[in-house]
């Protein structure tokens, strides 16, 4: 089983690259992503977050899951949407559980890419799963959540990993 990389780790702060290589590995690795995400009971796990720099993610929430390579977001519904958000990779020190933050979101988007078979794969979404794409798209280039939230409440998050 793959760990969970936190806040701290560069893989995490690394724009992550394309995959090129669709291969029975690659096949594999989306396998182990999937265990590793609900090993901890999360809804969304990138590549970079089980120190893979290579642009993919699985995802499980609102009743739909799946997984994405080499995603290209694009945003639907410029309103933003204030709502609760939290991170595998950003885990309280004392209970190692993620930390929680209201956190502004386009509240549609849409998510272009391929499948494990080399597919195109293309997903309109909102509420809980438009949130889930764009947490893992920020992974996959070098952010986390903690970056979206003011410096003030983003420094108390800080203090607690």
């Amino acid at each position: 089983m793959r760990d969970i990389r936190v806040i701290g780790d560069p893989v995490l702060r690394t724009p992550a690259e394309p995959v090129t290589d669709f291969d029975r590995e690659l096949r594999r690795l989306i396998d182990e992503m999937f265990q590793a995400m609900y090993a901890v009971n999360g809804v969304g796990l990138a590549g970079p977050q089980i120190g893979v720099s290579r642009r993919l993610f699985v995802y499980d929430i609102a009743g739909r899951k799946g997984h994405l390579v080499n995603p290209v977001l694009t945003v639907d519904d410029e309103e933003e949407v204030l709502d609760e958000e939290g991170c595998l990779s950003v885990p309280d020190r004392q209970s190692r559980q993620p930390i929680y933050a209201p956190v502004a979101r386009a509240a549609g988007v849409t998510v272009e890419g391929l499948d494990r078979l080399q597919q195109p794969v293309r997903v309109k979404a909102r509420g809980s799963l438009a949130r889930c794409f764009q947490h893992e798209t920020d992974h996959l280039d070098g952010k986390l959540y903690v970056d979206r939230l003011p410096k003030n409440e983003a420094r108390k998050i800080m203090l607690r990993t």
